[in-house]
């Protein structure tokens, strides 16, 4: 996690659960003259649009104060859904069966894209099956992993 992404938890994590909610990760996308940072929050009774006005108000207020983005950007307060991305170890773990969709920031093995069956995680890597074959893929080198849900 870059510096800027930890300072941004640090900061915006309590808030959110201090409203009730989980703060299930958070993206800063650095585009050009205008970012996203975007904010995914997650509740046991599920996410509704109220829910992420009342987050971002909160948020906005924090951010307004502490100023920690110089640049030009765009809040967005969002639910994980369906095909909530991964960002812990401990959220990894808590999906293993699952299908994922997962993309290293660098190859591995010639690859940079592996989609497959979570099958856990060991130590700091997150072990995916695909084909019979289980590639161990370091936390650290991971840039996004998603669940790909299924509607069977």
């Amino acid at each position: 996690m870059s510096s800027k992404l930890e300072q941004l938890q640090a900061l915006l994590a309590p808030v959110v659960e201090a409203l009730g909610y989980v703060c299930w990760g958070i993206e800063f996308l650095s585009q050009g003259r205008h970012s996203l940072l975007r904010v995914y929050i997650d509740h046991p009774n599920g996410i509704l649009v109220d829910d992420c006005e009342k987050v971002s108000r909160q948020l906005s207020g924090v951010l307004d104060v502490e100023d920690p983005i110089s640049a030009d950007y765009t809040l967005e307060v969002s639910s994980p859904g369906m095909d909530r991305p991964l960002f812990t170890l401990d959220q990894f773990a808590a999906h293993v069966g699952e299908q994922v969709k997962v993309k290293l920031r660098s190859p591995f093995e010639g690859r940079r894209n592996f989609q497959g069956l979570l099958r856990g995680v060991e130590d700091q890597e997150v072990v995916v099956q695909i084909d019979g074959h289980e590639y161990l893929l370091p936390i650290d080198a991971i840039d996004k992993a998603n669940i790909v849900p299924s509607f069977e």
